[in-house]
Formats: structure tokens, sequence, C-alpha cells
């Protein structure tokens, strides 16, 4: 478990210096990895009182590594996703939407399991509408975010909006984080439970 947590620290750390090297912009870089420094930070202070499942960890990671290659190549750009728009001849590079489906996906997963090991909610009836509420509630606040670093910025923070001229760009994104935490609920439960069974019984 330790090892394998270590593991995870090095493969953070590897992903925010390669993702660091030479960005697209430094200034849109920083903007995109800071939810990962912020969220990095946390976990190192917390850990000796809470520790997730390697489980929830390993998606902690991945969610990471989203942001370090949006961060590299700002989310417009991101060089698979233009093959992607060329091939299938669509309108904008849809980067960003993997951004935003794993902006509800892994906070689904960390606020589960926080819910289920503190006991925080009693009455189960609500806890999945509860999670996916918190999760929406995450995803708006940080459209208020980007909506603010652009009239601060101008033409600065454009990258870091990437709306790329669609003007449903702030509901979509909010769209695709609901349905990435309502997948993590319905697809991925069991084996979070699993995960964290296994972990309680070997402390």
């Amino acid at each position: 478990m330790k090892k394998r947590n270590n593991l995870y620290i090095v493969l953070f750390l590897i992903g925010l210096v390669l993702s660091g090297i030479q960005p697209k912009e430094y200034f849109t870089w920083f903007l995109e990895v800071i939810p990962a420094l912020i969220g990095g930070v946390i976990l190192l202070l917390t850990y000796k009182k809470f520790q997730f499942t390697s489980f929830t960890y390993f998606f902690i990671v991945l969610h990471c590594y989203v942001l370090f290659l949006g961060g590299h190549y700002t989310y417009a750009e991101v060089p698979l996703f233009d093959w992607i728009k060329e091939t299938f001849h669509q309108t904008r590079n849809n980067y960003d939407k993997v951004g935003h489906f794993f902006q509800g996906f892994v906070p689904a997963m960390i606020v589960r399991e926080l819910f289920i090991r503190k006991e925080v909610i009693s009455n189960k009836s609500y806890f999945n509408f509860i999670i996916v509420s918190i999760c929406l509630a995450i995803s708006a606040a940080y459209e208020w975010i980007e909506w603010w670093v652009s009239i601060c910025t101008g033409e600065v923070g454009d990258a870091f909006l990437g709306t790329q001229g669609y003007i449903w760009d702030t509901q979509s994104d909010m769209l695709l984080a609901t349905i990435g935490a309502i997948s993590m609920l319905v697809f991925f439960s069991k084996f979070q439970d699993k995960a964290i069974s296994a972990f309680l019984n070997k402390k």
C-alpha cells in the first residue's frame, strides 16, 4: 500500500515536470495545473489523518495527467484531439470535454469514499443525489473561475476559458461533469466498495 502510494507521488511529479517543459503558454499552463498542485498539497498534508484507498489515488493521478496534458498544449490544441477533429469532421478540439468528464468522475469517487468511511450520510436514499450535486457545484464553481480569469486577463485568459467559439461551452462542460459523476457511481461503486473493504481489513 505504502509503496504503491509512493509510486503515485513519483508519477505525479514526473507528469508535472514533463508538462512544464516548454508548454504552449506558461500562464495557461499554471492555471490548468494549479488544481492538481492544490489537491496534491492537501492530500499530502492530510495523509496521516486520512488515507484514501490506492484505487481512489490511482484515479486522482489519472485526473492530474489529464490536467497536465491540457496545461502543456492548452485544451484547444491537444494533438490527438486535433486529429480526431479532422478525422471525424468535428468543429472543435474536444479534449476539454474529457477534462470536464473527469472533473465529475474523480470528485465523485473522492466524496463517495469520504462519505462511506466517515459515515457522513445516514440516509442512503439521498447518497448518490448528494454526491452528484456536490460534483455539479464544483463544476459550476470552476466555470465561475474561468469566467473571472477571462475578464481579468482579457485575451491572455482565452486559452484557459477555451470556449473555441462554442456558445454552449459552459453548459456542456457542466453536463459532462455530471455525466462523469453518474458514470462513476453506476459503473465503479462496487469496485470502490471492494477497495475500501480491503483497505479497512488491512488496518
